[in-house]
């Protein structure tokens, strides 16, 4: 597992967070997305690395901009975890 962390510039309101995660889910295999427009950032936990080109275009054909790409690995973290 990866966690992907995008930052997003043009997000304006909390639907605007709506779209983007929207658009990424429905591109891409991801097991969580959440987005911040405070933050200006998208976080993203999938099985496997996800281009930065093809999150790019994902991105900016929802009418934002990716300002920054960064993907490290993920272990969750919780009570049950072995």
């Amino acid at each position: 597992m990866v966690k992907i962390t995008l930052g997003v510039d043009g997000m304006m309101c909390n639907m605007c967070e709506a779209h983007t995660n929207d658009a990424i889910r429905n591109s891409f295999k991801v097991k969580k997305v959440s987005s911040s427009h405070k933050d200006k950032k998208t976080e993203i936990i999938a099985h496997e690395e996800i281009p930065k080109e093809e999150l790019e275009k994902v991105i900016s054909e929802t009418g934002y901009k990716l300002t920054s790409y960064s993907c490290e690995p993920y272990e969750k973290k919780g009570l049950f975890k072995h």
